[in-house]
């Protein structure tokens, strides 16, 4: 038997889905009789909300203090500085409101759902790191009572999600500017997959700062990866392989950024003498590399900490200035690039 979805009662009612799960979670903006017609229908398909499990008072009548909220930190994986980074902003701010943390990735042990192992955790909310959940998961966590906030999301939240992230657009625009005032006009891009909203505001903010400066943005110039550094070098192989190669290439993460430079080592060219490159993230690996990498630093461990913080004020019922919260990039200049060689 299929089960009746929250956008399936929201249509019946005549209100919206994010209508639906205040009335699940007991918020007061919405007016009795909606309230009263949404009940009805939930009851009517069989929804049930998790029941708080209340303290036991002790021998003497003391109620003891109730047990920290448990959170929940689900990652698509969790290798890597962007991962440890992500982990670090979580634990911190999870560690000054005096909250647990559970951390799971999203592809669980034999199947389960997500959602279904941090309910059986007890997790009052969680924070998904580069995890977009599908429509049946969001139900599940409004029928439950959990709340979700979207670190950095992939694709675009809907029932208007809570979501962190950076501006990924004038990140990608600070970048070119740079090669621009270096001198370069012939600048190619790797960004990631063409589906992934931080990949398309990069790539955005790349071909503004093109077309500003009165430069004309090639298709041919623009590549997509996976993120990975096989994905920037084959990328950037492909690249320096045209006729006319770029003599910059700003790719949309470190890691394909370390790619490039894989690329450009074959081809025996020098990083900035013959191709200049700038990378977005600023992980740790960005000063590894020789030369260091110009790249667009990403605040993961604050945008981290600022999921925790607006996902507690959301539990709390506390007023909160926006559900999409933008931290600020910065770009960080080091020796990977240099003017054109004429």
């Amino acid at each position: 038997m299929t089960r009746t979805t929250l956008a399936q009662i929201a249509a019946v009612a005549g209100v919206t889905v994010p209508t639906v799960s205040k009335v699940l979670n007991g918020r007061s903006d919405v007016s009795p009789g909606t309230r009263a017609r949404v009940l009805d229908l939930l009851a009517a398909a069989g929804y049930e909300r998790r029941r708080a499990v209340l303290p036991v008072p002790d021998a003497a009548g003391a109620e003891p203090a109730p047990p920290p909220d448990l959170l929940g930190l689900v990652m698509d994986g969790v290798e890597g500085s962007w991962a440890t980074r992500v982990l670090g902003g979580v634990d911190r701010a999870a560690a000054e409101a005096g909250c647990d943390v559970v951390v799971m990735s999203a592809r669980g042990p034999s199947g389960r759902d997500w959602v279904e192992r941090l309910l059986a955790r007890g997790s009052t909310g969680a924070v998904l790191a580069l995890v977009d959940p599908t429509p049946a998961q969001r139900d599940r966590s409004a029928v439950e009572g959990m709340t979700l906030v979207v670190l950095d999301p992939g694709v675009e939240p809907a029932q208007q999600l809570p979501t962190v992230g950076t501006t990924n657009w004038a990140g990608g625009r600070s970048a070119v500017e740079h090669l621009l005032a270096l001198g370069h006009e012939r600048i190619g891009a790797i960004g990631g997959r063409p589906d992934q909203l931080n990949s398309r505001a990069r790539l955005d903010g790349y071909r503004s700062a093109l077309t500003a400066a009165g430069v004309r943005a090639r298709a041919s110039w623009v590549r997509h990866a996976d993120w990975t550094r096989a994905g920037g070098r084959a990328q950037a192989d492909a690249l320096l392989a045209l006729r006319e190669p770029p003599t910059a290439i700003f790719a949309c993460s470190d890691r394909m950024a370390s790619g490039v430079y894989e690329a450009a080592a074959a081809k025996g060219l020098r990083i900035p003498e013959d191709l200049s490159v700038v990378g977005f993230d600023d992980l740790p690996e960005a000063q590894w590399l020789a030369p260091g990498l110009t790249t667009v630093h990403q605040p993961v461990r604050e945008m981290a900490a600022e999921a925790v913080r607006l996902l507690l004020r959301l539990r709390r019922r506390e007023p909160v200035d926006a559900v999409r919260v933008e931290l600020s990039t910065s770009l960080v200049l080091r020796a990977s690039t240099g003017p054109p060689q004429h």
